[in-house]
């Protein structure tokens, strides 16, 4: 990868405040307003003991990634297409898969930092415990970008303009909100919606991290899960994607 593409690619989303408040701040943010509310301090039974401010640590882990990945991404790739820059860039030494992997790594890091700061304030504001599994923790984490970053490839393919990216990004959006449990935690979800849920990425990532919180290591199921979306979601961008 060029390292000076990859630096404009970094100062470019530096420059996007809001792409950064919604990927940084926001889950963050989110947990915050969420742990403020005496009664999602409390211990709940029926979540095995936990607080409902625990539930949403994983949660808002997922929401930057989400962000990242399926808003943020397509509508930079997009509009490089439709500017003409990946047509023109390919009469350069600097290849359009350049622009790509730096996209796709910045965006990575950007999901990861967020994740890093919901971790924090839920440790630091409401003493929630660090992952008991941090290897399982870390692979869940790692899965979950790759499965996001996949997914917004595919929308940056099947999008033509700016306008249609960020419309299909937006329909894909809150679907995956549901299922990383935005509205309702996945431990608190009926039995079937829950295995329903844990067959979609975001759903098996929201169980996977829950599990290395508690200290078990990930369910082979949930991180298999993911792995096969990220692989069939690269497979659809791969075959669907156009330099312009």
């Amino acid at each position: 990868m060029n390292t000076a593409v990859l630096r404009t690619e970094a100062r470019l989303l530096a420059r996007e405040p809001g792409s950064l408040f919604w990927i940084l701040a926001f889950p963050p943010l989110l947990l915050a307003i969420l742990g403020a509310v005496p009664a999602f301090r409390e211990h709940q039974d029926g979540l095995g003991g936990l607080r409902i401010v625990d539930t949403y640590v994983p949660v808002t882990v997922l929401v930057g990634m989400i962000v990242a990945g399926v808003q943020s991404m397509p509508v930079g790739l997009t509009g490089y297409r439709e500017q003409g820059i990946l047509r023109r860039m390919s009469t350069t030494p600097v290849r359009p898969s350049a622009l790509l992997s730096a996209q796709m790594l910045v965006h990575a890091l950007a999901a990861l930092l967020s994740a890093l700061l919901a971790l924090a304030v839920g440790r630091l504001v409401y003493d929630v415990r660090l992952p008991g599994q941090p290897y399982g923790y870390l692979l869940a984490l790692v899965l979950a970008v790759l499965v996001a970053l996949a997914l917004g490839s595919v929308i940056s393919a099947v999008s033509g303009t700016v306008k249609i990216a960020g419309a299909v990004g937006t329909a894909v959006f809150f679907p995956m909100l549901f299922c990383a449990g935005v509205w309702l935690p996945v431990q608190a979800m009926p039995g079937l919606m829950a295995d329903i849920v844990g067959f979609t990425p975001f759903g098996a990532a929201a169980q996977a991290l829950n599990a290395a919180m508690a200290g078990d290591w990930p369910g082979w199921s949930h991180l298999g899960v993911m792995a096969v979306w990220t692989v069939a979601l690269s497979a659809a961008a791969a075959r669907w994607f156009r330099w312009e």
